[in-house]
């Protein structure tokens, strides 16, 4: 039911937002542009999220980027390709305070290289940055995720 909801921005945004972890984390998916093309994802510092040094818990870093390329690629390829999240990495730049935001865009030229890529039937696995920064435009952090594509 929720991926027949989810083909509508609206009630994406609407079920991520409830979504327990990320309602635990404190993050919330702030918008998402009605063709999935872009996503903005924040997160408020509180003690749900805190470490024991006072700043963003890394996990929880991690977790505010967690899904989107995956989600977005999904709504954006179409039902023929198989999209899934396959590795990740973070690296920590500077402590996370206050609200952090981290911004998703997945444009034309990233399909075409998708459909290029898995046109014979081979999978695959493309890396995306994306960054996360604070209130101030610093960069905290930077996530490298690596997907899984295959036509199917």
């Amino acid at each position: 039911m929720f991926q027949k909801l989810a083909k509508k921005p609206a009630w994406f945004r609407r079920f991520v937002n409830v979504w327990p972890p990320f309602v635990g984390a404190g993050i919330s998916l702030e918008s998402i542009a009605d063709d999935f093309t872009e996503a903005t994802v924040a997160m408020r510092l509180k003690f749900t999220n805190t470490n024991y040094v006072g700043v963003h818990y890394g996990g929880s870093l991690y977790s505010m980027c967690d899904p989107f390329y995956m989600l977005l690629l999904m709504n954006r390829i179409g039902k023929g390709y198989i999209v899934w999240d396959k590795a990740a990495e973070i690296e920590f730049k500077k402590p996370g305070k206050g609200t952090v935001r981290a911004h998703f865009k997945v444009d034309d030229a990233m399909l075409d290289d998708i459909r290029q890529n898995t046109a014979n039937g081979e999978k695959y696995l493309p890396v995306y940055d994306v960054d996360v920064i604070d209130e101030e435009g610093d960069v905290v952090a930077t996530v490298k995720k690596t997907l899984y594509i295959k036509k199917k």
